[in-house]
C-alpha cells in the first residue's frame, strides 16, 4: 500500500468494489482487500448485528474471524459489542492485557494467536451497517498508518456493501413482482378476472395459509393448483 499513491490504491477499490456480481461477492472482496491494503493485517472479516442482538459473520477470510465473533457473542464482550453499540472504532496493540476485555482478549490470544486488532464501524447515512475486524499475530502489529489506511478502506467498504445490498434486494424485488404477475395471469384467464381481482385472491390465501405471496405464486405456476386446493387448470 505505502509503494502506491492513496488516492490511485483507492480508487481501484472502489471501482473493484463497485465490480463485484453480488453482495456476498463484495463482502468477501472487502474482507480480501484488508489482507493486502494493511500491513499488520492477518486476519479480517465482517460482523453484522441482526435482530435480538446476535452478531453474524458475514465474511471472512479464514475460521479465525467467525471463532472471535463466537466467543463475543457468548461473553457479551469484545471490540464488535463496542463498534456495533456505538463507537466508530477501536484498536488494541495487546490483547492478553488490555481490561476493556478481559475474558475476550486472552481468549483469543491464547486459543487463536491474535494479539492486536483494528476494528471500524460500517455505517451510511448514519445507520450501522456492521464492522470491519482486522486482526494481526504480532503485538503492536498496527500503526498509525495502518489505522488512517483501515478507516478509508472502511469508508470505502461502507459504501460499496450498501449499494450491492440495495441492488441485490432490488433485483430480488423485481424477480418476485414477475412471478406474482405470471401467477395473477393464470388466475386472470381461468377466472376471468382483473388484474386487481386476482391480485386480491392471492393476498386473500397468502393470509388463509399464512404463507408469502411470491412463495404461493411460485407454487401456482409450477403446479397450476390455487394453493390450498385441488384444483387444476
Amino acid at each position: 500500500m505505502r509503494a502506491q499513491d492513496p488516492g490511485d490504491r483507492f480508487a481501484a477499490i472502489a471501482r473493484e468494489l463497485q465490480s463485484q456480481p453480488s453482495e456476498a461477492a463484495t463482502l468477501d472482496r472487502i474482507g480480501s482487500l484488508a489482507l493486502e491494503t494493511i500491513q499488520g493485517c492477518d486476519h479480517a472479516g465482517i460482523t453484522v448485528l441482526e435482530r435480538r442482538g446476535r452478531l453474524t459473520t458475514v465474511a471472512a477470510t479464514d475460521k479465525v474471524v467467525g471463532a472471535a465473533d463466537v466467543e463475543q457473542q457468548q461473553l457479551g464482550e469484545g471490540p464488535l459489542v463496542d463498534v456495533l453499540g456505538q463507537q466508530d472504532a477501536v484498536s488494541c496493540d495487546d490483547l492478553s492485557s488490555d481490561d476493556r476485555w478481559p475474558r475476550w482478549g486472552k481468549w483469543v490470544y491464547n486459543n487463536l494467536g491474535v494479539k492486536s486488532l483494528l476494528c471500524f464501524q460500517l455505517f451510511t447515512t448514519g445507520q450501522s451497517y456492521g464492522a470491519l475486524n482486522m486482526y494481526g499475530g504480532q503485538k503492536g502489529g498496527f500503526d498509525a498508518h495502518d489505522r488512517i489506511v483501515g478507516l478509508a478502506l472502511a469508508a470505502h467498504a461502507a459504501v460499496a456493501a450498501a449499494a450491492s445490498h440495495e441492488a441485490e434486494h432490488l433485483n430480488i424485488a423485481v424477480v418476485n413482482r414477475t412471478i406474482v404477475g405470471q401467477a395473477e395471469g393464470i388466475l386472470m384467464e381461468r377466472y376471468n378476472l382483473t388484474a386487481d381481482q386476482a391480485f386480491a385472491m392471492l393476498v386473500r390465501v397468502s393470509q388463509a395459509e399464512n404463507r408469502r405471496v411470491n412463495i404461493l405464486a411460485e407454487e401456482l405456476i409450477a403446479t397450476r393448483r390455487i394453493p390450498g386446493t385441488n384444483r387444476k387448470r
